[in-house]
């Protein structure tokens, strides 16, 4: 072992006294800073991972719309042409919008999704019914759990189903209907489970007050995160003459949202590393001040700026790497229990991941080797600078002043 690593090792020992507690100090705020930054950074890597799952479960990969209009005429014919192209695993012809639901007093204005049954099952990945059955014949809905919920009713009830073309046209009258509940639907993201409802294509034609055609052709994909064979499929659903919009222009502002808040979050919990860094260099300038003479003893013995300077960078950097080890350790252990942590906190009255907030049914998260790289380096990189002052000033002593100490 060299000089540096000898001597930075021996002042690192535990030791009754005050430099040692203002050590410990610091090596906790290194290992507090690592762990949090960690665990932040995958929770939101988390959240953006399970965001893109329920959108590629739940909603098309593409969606073909007119350039002109409401309506698409001869759906038949394009879905045959959509179908054969390569990666293209589902085409279904859709009618999506916006209703009110009633029952005794209660509403609900969720999305209604115009679907033959076969298609519905195939498109939409949504797990069995947490009710009933996906059985769309004669006049029947499926509701999320939510919009269930809220209205007040279950599998067997039934609704009143008023069309939005009573708002806009006032040559018509659209009586309103009443359909019956064959199914509840529960596929874990809020915002699906509490907007959505589904029923037969033929059903929301006749409420909306068109004979044929379709608002809509939904396309589903092998590859959605494949940006090549993506982009491939993307031109051929354009060959159709109709405007694509792909899931990524779709839910953009999720996706942009997410990826600025994680930023943001990281770039802020990285001042808790920083000052963290700050009680190492804290450390480091008590240790000099009580090592005065022994600095002063080895500059009289011949010993380099250098060398010295090396003891207590050193030193800092074997604060920094136990920290970092000990941040690593817990931000593993509090991974791998995060959702036993989270519902203990809620059984002791502290809710801190409501579902009606976040849209989710459990905490996500996932760890990223790029951002394990990007903490230590950067803690290492800050480590490094507020060893140098201390270190510094370890070197510039005067030996004749330093002894007399």
């Amino acid at each position: 072992m060299n000089f540096p690593f000898f001597l930075a090792f021996k002042y690192l020992k535990p030791k009754r006294s005050v430099a040692s507690v203002i050590t410990l100090v610091s090596i906790i705020g290194v290992m507090l800073g690592v762990a949090v930054v960690i665990i932040v950074r995958s929770v939101m890597t988390g959240f953006g991972d399970i965001w893109e799952e329920k959108i590629l479960d739940f909603k098309p990969h593409i969606s073909l719309v007119p350039y002109y209009g409401n309506v698409i005429s001869g759906e038949d014919e394009i879905v045959k042409k959509i179908v054969k192209v390569p990666g293209v695993t589902c085409v279904t012809p859709e009618i999506d919008t916006r209703i009110l639901l009633a029952n005794k007093g209660r509403v609900s204005a969720p999305v209604i999704i115009g679907v033959d049954g076969d298609d519905f099952t195939k498109a939409y990945k949504i797990g069995h019914p947490k009710a009933g059955d996906f059985n769309l014949e004669g006049d029947s809905i499926v509701l999320g759990v939510h919009v269930a919920r809220t209205l007040g009713v279950w599998v067997g009830d039934e609704v009143t189903v008023y069309s939005p073309k009573t708002l806009v046209d006032k040559d018509e009258i659209f009586l309103p209907v009443k359909w019956k509940v064959v199914g509840i639907f529960q596929c874990g993201q809020h915002d699906y489970d509490s907007g959505y409802v589904v029923a037969s294509l033929a059903n929301v034609r006749d409420l909306m007050g068109i004979e044929k055609g379709v608002f809509a052709i939904h396309v589903k994909t092998d590859c959605p995160t494949d940006k090549d064979r993506f982009a491939a499929i993307v031109n051929e659903a354009n060959a159709t003459g109709l405007r694509s919009i792909s899931w990524r222009e779709a839910d953009r502002e999720i996706f942009n949202a997410l990826a600025v808040e994680k930023n943001m979050t990281a770039l802020l919990l990285s001042l808790i590393s920083l000052v963290a860094v700050f009680c190492v260099m804290n450390t480091l300038l008590v240790l000099t001040v009580q090592k005065t003479p022994e600095i002063g003893l080895l500059k009289a013995l011949g010993f380099s700026k250098t060398k010295i300077m090396s003891v207590f960078i050193v030193h800092g950097m074997m604060q920094c790497t136990v920290g970092i080890v000990l941040g690593l350790l817990a931000s593993w252990a509090v991974l791998s229990n995060l959702q036993n942590i989270v519902e203990y906190l809620a059984k002791m009255g502290l809710e801190v991941f409501p579902e009606a907030v976040y849209g989710l049914a459990s905490i996500p998260h996932r760890l990223v080797v790029s951002d394990i790289f990007w903490v230590v380096g950067s803690v290492f990189i800050f480590g490094l600078l507020a060893s140098a002052v201390p270190a510094l000033a370890a070197a510039v002593k005067d030996p004749v002043k330093a002894l007399n100490q």
